[in-house]
């Protein structure tokens, strides 16, 4: 009886071993680094030891120490705060603009491809008008005319993003439109906003979310360079663009300590968001 419980309770141990064999390391340490950041971003004033914004000349441009594990910028701020604060902000804005563009461009993809027709060729027009802007362009423009901020430049990245989203969700849920379930659910007298939402939308969702993850990093890569030069974030408020901004008359002066930590997460962050959606993109090419 010993023998038969032993037997049982290992075949499922061995029979999971395969499945660690295949996993995907980089897949994994992109989630854990994603994972991580987001974290960090919503528990910033449990982990930040210092009021981000807390000034002491004194201490200004101080290095690496048991006190100031980051060390300090030109006016004493504490720069390990200040990034983990940082993160809040240089998430949000990205977060903001898949979200808008996700949405709107997974609906307008999923109703062309639907109607077909005039109302498809139109709005792939519009799409190609679009995308002729560069995204990073068209968010200074918008700064220039409504002034410096995140309402901005998140709107206009949101409406240069849209398109990008909108031609991977019409590639797949074209795909999904001429097979033969969806002619099966018309005749079965479902309605086509009951199909899309069902049955197409759920079909795709694999492909928009790969898309939405690479465009979180390079929408935070764009926010970021918005910062830097002056027409994002406004000081004194924490920012990693922003903080690399900072930065640069202290690299210059010997203390590079505040650009490298803020350039350094942007950098990985980055990184992080474009390696997990492009693994993400293949799983979900291999499944299609």
């Amino acid at each position: 009886m010993t023998t038969v419980t032993s037997t049982r309770a290992t075949v499922p141990l061995l029979s999971r071993l395969p499945r660690w064999r295949k996993a995907d390391p980089v897949l994994i340490l992109s989630a854990v680094w994603c994972a991580l950041v987001v974290l960090v971003a919503v528990a910033a004033p449990l982990l930040a030891p210092y009021d981000p914004s807390q000034t002491d000349i004194l201490a200004a441009n101080q290095g690496i120490s048991g006190q100031h594990w980051f060390g300090t910028d030109s006016v004493g701020r504490d720069i390990l705060s200040r990034v983990l604060y940082g993160a809040r902000l240089s998430l949000m804005g990205p977060v903001l603009v898949v979200v808008i563009a996700t949405t709107a461009g997974t609906a307008l993809a999923i109703a062309a491809v639907w109607f077909g027709g005039w109302f498809d060729r139109i709005l792939t027009r519009v799409f190609d008008i679009v995308f002729a802007f560069p995204a990073l362009l068209l968010a200074v423009l918008s700064v220039v005319i409504f002034g410096p901020g995140l309402t901005a430049p998140v709107t206009a990245l949101a409406v240069a993003y849209t398109p990008y989203i909108a031609r991977v969700v019409h590639s797949a849920a074209l795909r999904e439109r001429h097979l033969p379930y969806i002619e099966s659910c018309t005749l079965a007298g479902l309605s086509g906003a009951r199909i899309c939402v069902r049955h197409i939308l759920p079909n795709v969702f694999p492909a928009v979310r790969a898309q939405a993850v690479i465009s979180l990093g390079t929408s935070l890569l764009d926010l970021g360079a918005i910062s830097f030069v002056g027409l994002g974030i406004q000081p004194p408020s924490a920012e990693w663009g922003l903080m690399v901004s900072d930065g640069r008359t202290s690299l210059l002066n010997g203390n590079p300590q505040q650009a490298l930590a803020a350039g350094f997460m942007i950098i990985i962050t980055v990184v992080a968001f474009n390696m997990l959606g492009e693994r993400l993109a293949e799983r979900a090419e291999v499944k299609a």
